[in-house]
């Protein structure tokens, strides 16, 4: 059999992160495929961190990123940019991630051209159109145009199921746990974890999502530092995102405070090897919401709703949402009761067991002998 030809897009961090796991597994099968990885850099800086600690380097950088892009802007380059390259390159199979802006744009040029789309992460639904937004249209659009549904877990094929999905639905486990087993190293070191006396309880912190800019991202740092001014032995690590609303609105109400440190973006191996020793994470990304568990470390997840019910469903995270009393109360239930905290950070891992880049190869494989 001929080499499938496997083209590999993704354009954030996120995705990044996820999809570096199967790029770096069809480099060990070269017999079999033939891959071509595009970024579209739609985030330039954080993507370009994972890009190098992987060692992978793009065929095609289509380098869309620039300051205040709109969504529209962000489809239209895409969508110009990946026919070119689609009607160049001819792949069997385009491979994309999740619920990006990218991932959608790519599987829509994708559709136009009739080239198969597989979908990794596939199912994730909060059937609520505007939250997260754009991410839940988009991941409900580009399962409607794709042919291959890699979903992370039997949750996320019940909901493909429910929309009448009902072909070539593969439970995979998450390709970030994958990801996980390259990162998390016993001898990390890092200076901000050198200066942190080792007896005080790290809380490592992310948020970035667009429906909490204002005040919902206000009222939860306003719990935070009530927390720190109560908790002597607490120390927050937040890794400010670089949407210089998040960032000012940091140093307004973090100033001053000896122990919220707000760093820069912290790049994979630091990110993974940080979250692995802290006490409690914080967060309103969905990657780190599959990451923890398999670290056995309890998160509250600061949004109204997710789309990933399976961590909740097995006691790894908490929904709390972003109502200022609430995530205090929550924090506090987590520093003061041992028992509630065991019972969060023992739960069981519904992610998988690092093993689902190799599944999809396998899938893929399978799917093109058949044909």
């Amino acid at each position: 059999m001929k080499k499938i030809k496997v083209m590999v897009v993704f354009g954030t961090r996120p995705e990044a992160i996820k999809m570096s796991p199967i790029v770096l597994e069809l480099q060990k099968q070269l017999d079999s495929f033939e891959p071509i990885v595009v970024v579209s850099a739609q985030h330039r800086e954080m993507l370009d961190q994972v890009l190098e600690i992987f060692k992978i380097t793009p065929d095609y950088d289509l380098n869309i990123m620039s300051q205040n892009q709109t969504l529209s802007e962000i489809t239209q380059k895409i969508l110009a940019k990946m026919e070119e390259i689609l009607e160049q390159e001819q792949p069997d199979i385009v491979l994309v991630h999740g619920d990006t802006t990218t991932a959608f744009s790519t599987a829509l040029s994708s559709f136009y051209h009739k080239i198969p789309i597989g979908h990794v992460e596939a199912g994730l639904r909060t059937w609520d159109k505007y939250s997260p937004f754009p991410e839940e249209m988009n991941r409900q659009m580009i399962d409607t145009l794709s042919d291959l549904h890699f979903a992370p877990t039997v949750t996320s094929k019940e909901n493909l199921l429910c929309e009448n999905h009902t072909k070539n639905i593969y439970v995979t486990g998450n390709t970030a746990i994958d990801a996980l087993n390259w990162t998390v190293r016993q001898d990390f070191h890092h200076d901000l974890l050198e200066k942190i006396d080792s007896e005080n309880k790290i809380i490592l912190m992310t948020m970035h999502r667009r429906e909490n800019l204002g005040q919902p991202m206000r009222d939860v740092f306003e719990a935070i530092v009530k927390i720190v001014e109560e908790e002597p032995t607490v120390e927050i690590v937040f890794p400010v995102h670089l949407n210089p609303k998040i960032r000012q609105l940091a140093n307004e109400i973090f100033g001053g405070c000896s122990r919220i440190h707000l760093i820069e973006p912290l790049d994979v191996i630091d990110f993974h090897n940080f979250a692995s020793k802290s006490y409690l994470i914080l967060t309103d990304s969905g990657g780190i919401q599959e990451e923890a568990p398999s670290l056995d470390i309890p998160v509250l997840v600061l949004r109204d709703t997710t789309e990933r019910m399976e961590g909740i469903e097995a006691g790894a995270l908490l929904l709390v949402g972003t109502d200022k009393e609430m995530v205090y109360q929550q924090i506090k239930e987590l520093l003061q009761n041992k028992e509630s905290y065991n019972k969060l950070a023992s739960a069981t891992n519904p992610y998988g067991d690092g093993t689902a880049s190799k599944q999809i190869l396998s899938i893929i494989k399978e799917y093109f002998s058949a044909l």
